[in-house]
């Protein structure tokens, strides 16, 4: 909610940020690193979560959405993430 969006390539910057997205040529979840752009990217919300059945190769918002769907919506649904309708509704979207 109170986030500072920051439009950047430059790496120094990059490295302060605590969520990154669509640059910096890096996918790392643990770290917040959301790019996909990388020569040898290949993820797919099949191949992150096994069990769905979506192989298409993930964009950068997709990537986002795989790893904090779920809690936003739990969120925003005041739910808990595991809960039926959380995650028939993450299927949904």
């Amino acid at each position: 909610q109170d986030a500072e969006v920051v439009r950047t390539r430059d790496p120094q910057i990059l490295a302060q940020c605590d969520v990154v997205v669509d640059v910096g040529g890096e996918y790392d979840p643990e770290r917040h690193r959301y790019d996909h752009h990388q020569r040898s990217f290949s993820e797919s919300m099949s191949s992150l979560q096994p069990g769905k059945p979506w192989g298409t190769k993930l964009s950068s918002a997709g990537l986002v959405y795989c790893h904090l769907g779920g809690q936003v919506l739990a969120q925003l649904l005041a739910q808990p993430e595991d809960s039926p309708t959380v995650r028939a509704l993450y299927d949904q979207v």
